[in-house]
């Protein structure tokens, strides 16, 4: 089956990244129509199409914008665009190939929610790609896309880009706004949720750029329209961010329910050595639990199969893993990254990280005994669910299922004093 390019539809384009190239595809016509529209018609159009949020957590998007109370504040709309979850580039490819996609949704959702204000808050690293979003953020407001009169009709809408500093908690919704405000990236308690109580203390809207770009689509072709493609509850298609062992790494777009077996022969050819089949599957970024290699080739990709093989679909950064891979020294890599990244302001998260990675390495490295495995398994529960946000949750769930489902590999380091496979990787 070919992919099915909505968001990836102009990528190869040259210039697409241009406005005169998006609007000679019928670019910027979208918003034009919703703004003939009253906001709640956008609204319960969105609803119609079972858009659900890309950037991990799936909540159905027009029921998220519905949320906002009718007050006599300002609201605003914060897009996410702080892409750190280690195996995910998808937003980088739609900002870098197709910002005026991004920007034409942000003006949909803004008048959707009521909003004259959105914040584009991009991932620090993400330098070239600031670039080009100014550039095209310049254009539309040129263009008289954005500005005090958008289309001419009246209503105000700017756009503005917040440069992060390289903090991987600033992904949390939260700790994104706090780092907006200018103060340190930490996550706020909740509720108030961000729709009440969110930038600056107005209703506040975060969605994930692949969310956004996704409605000038729907808006165009009708909700009804995205609602038939995918499967179920898991509408429209998704972007699969693929690395790791196979021929062919890199960005796909298929419907929800698409099984995992044809992304991995037919789009990505396979696994990249014959010699060595596949492993194990992370499907949703590193913080999900790992599958199988028999649990992967069963699956379709969509959130409720997912949830059913014990997974989430999460961010879909996919990393594919080969035999021959040690699992130990994987999951230790992978947890250095969350007790790097902790924030420090819960004691469970902040000790928590940083004393499952010491033990990963010790055995890994040989100096470690199998009663570890105990204390790991008792970290793990004092530190799921007892924090403010998700990181030391994100950290548990691959340690979980790779011990559940791995557990010889580690049984094996404890036989041999260290890893088997090679020479021990000191960290």
């Amino acid at each position: 089956m070919p992919q099915m390019k909505m968001l990836m539809d102009r990528f190869e384009t040259r210039d697409s990244h241009l406005l005169a190239t998006y609007e000679s595809q019928g670019g910027y016509q979208a918003y034009k129509k919703a703004l003939g529209m009253a906001p709640e018609q956008v609204v319960d159009e969105v609803k119609k199409s079972g858009l659900r949020g890309r950037g991990g957590a799936g909540f159905p998007t027009g029921m998220k914008w519905s949320f906002i109370p009718k007050v006599d504040k300002p609201k605003y709309l914060c897009v996410n665009a702080d892409e750190s979850e280690p195996g995910t580039f998808k937003d980088r490819y739609l900002m870098d190939l197709d910002p005026h996609a991004l920007i034409e949704g942000i003006l949909i959702t803004c008048w959707a929610i009521q909003a004259n204000d959105a914040y584009i808050y991009i991932r620090g690293e993400y330098h070239s790609t600031l670039h080009v979003l100014n550039r095209a953020i310049d254009e539309a407001y040129k263009a008289g896309h954005l500005g005090a009169n958008v289309g001419g009709k009246g209503w105000r809408c700017d756009v503005t880009v917040h440069k992060g500093a390289g903090a991987y908690i600033c992904g949390e919704e939260t700790g994104l706004l706090e780092s907006l405000e200018g103060k340190k990236g930490q996550p706020r308690i909740k509720p108030p949720f961000p729709a009440v109580v969110g930038a600056f203390g107005c209703p506040t809207i975060i969605n994930n750029v692949e969310t956004i770009a996704a409605v000038p689509w729907i808006i165009t072709n009708g909700g009804e329209a995205y609602a038939k493609i995918g499967v179920g509850k898991s509408t429209g298609t998704k972007l699969w961010c693929v690395s790791g062992h196979v021929k062919k790494p890199g960005l796909y777009e298929l419907p929800l329910g698409a099984p995992f077996k044809e992304l991995l022969q037919e789009h990505c050819g396979g696994m990249r050595d014959p010699g060595r089949p596949l492993k194990a599957v992370i499907p949703g970024g590193s913080s999900v639990p790992v599958l199988t290699a028999a649990e992967a080739m069963e699956s379709n990709l969509d959130y409720e199969s997912l949830a059913a093989q014990g997974t989430m679909l999460g961010s879909a950064g996919m990393i594919v893993i080969e035999d021959g891979t040690c699992m130990v020294w994987s999951l230790a890599i992978l947890t250095r990254f969350y007790a790097d990244e902790s924030c420090g302001q819960c004691t469970p998260c902040r000790e928590g990280t940083s004393w499952v990675n010491d033990i990963l390495w010790r055995i890994e490295n040989g100096g470690a005994t199998a009663k570890e495995i105990d204390l790991l398994l008792s970290l793990c529960d004092n530190m799921m669910g007892k924090t403010i946000c998700v990181l030391a949750d994100a950290c548990v769930m691959p340690v979980q299922s790779f011990l559940k489902k791995f557990g010889h590999e580690f049984d094996a380091h404890f036989a041999h004093g260290g890893c088997p496979q090679r020479e021990p990787v000191h960290a």
